[in-house]
């Protein structure tokens, strides 16, 4: 199994992108689902999560407002919706399978990682 990321790019200040997380061969239906992201020369950091039926979604202080996480009903794909990005949110961005329903901030709560797709914000 594995989980590819896409949707990354280069977008203006203010602007939106939209990030997809699919995982191949089966679905992730029962797992919650993070994102994390990271910049050079920085720790990977956790920018948000949704929980396995999508009833529940937690974000970073940073992102709040600003990001929303949702899934599709058939369990094989997630997205992360970035409104009004800004400089600040250039990282590569990754997601993560967690091992149970639902999960928290640490990366240690996730089993299984993409790898990472690339958002640049330019001012």
């Amino acid at each position: 199994v594995q989980l590819v990321e896409s949707g990354g790019g280069v977008a203006q200040a203010g602007g939106s992108l939209r990030l997809s997380c699919a995982a191949s061969r089966r679905s992730f239906r029962g797992n919650a689902v993070g994102w994390f992201r990271q910049a050079p020369g920085k720790e990977r950091e956790f920018v948000g999560v949704i929980s396995w039926d999508g009833g529940i979604t937690s974000f970073a202080d940073f992102v709040k407002g600003r990001f929303s996480i949702s899934r599709d009903g058939v369990g094989l794909t997630v997205y992360l919706q970035m409104d009004n990005l800004e400089p600040g949110d250039t990282a590569v961005y990754f997601c993560a399978q967690a091992q149970y329903g639902l999960a928290g901030e640490s990366p240690e709560e996730y089993d299984l990682w993409g790898q990472g797709t690339q958002v640049t914000v330019s001012s």
